[in-house]
């Protein structure tokens, strides 16, 4: 399975708004889980199985509590039985599909 997730802390009492240390403290936990993973700006993508992708989103989540009196979680999966390496698979199968289409001149 694959997830997207992102998680913040609310409540920080920063007068500029960010989050960037508690959104490295999540990153730091997913890098450490050995599964494979993408950070963008916006979300964070791993891919495992079930039980242990959801162990790892909640220990990053645990991670942000510190950060905020409290946390915004938002999550995406991707469910697909019997199907591993879709992380870069599936990036690749769009850009053979965009390379493919005809070109504007």
């Amino acid at each position: 399975m694959l997830i997207a997730f992102s998680v913040a802390p609310s409540g920080t009492g920063r007068a500029d708004g960010s989050v960037h240390d508690a959104v490295a403290a999540a990153v730091s936990v997913v890098r450490s889980s050995g599964l494979p993973h993408r950070t963008t700006s916006m979300f964070t993508e791993i891919e495992g199985e079930w039980d242990e992708v959801f162990a790892v989103v909640k220990a990053a989540t645990d991670a942000v509590l510190p950060y905020g009196s409290r946390v915004s979680l938002v999550l995406k999966a991707d469910i697909r039985p019997g199907h591993t390496g879709e992380i870069d698979g599936k990036i690749e199968r769009l850009e053979r599909a965009i390379e493919s289409r005809p070109h504007d001149d």
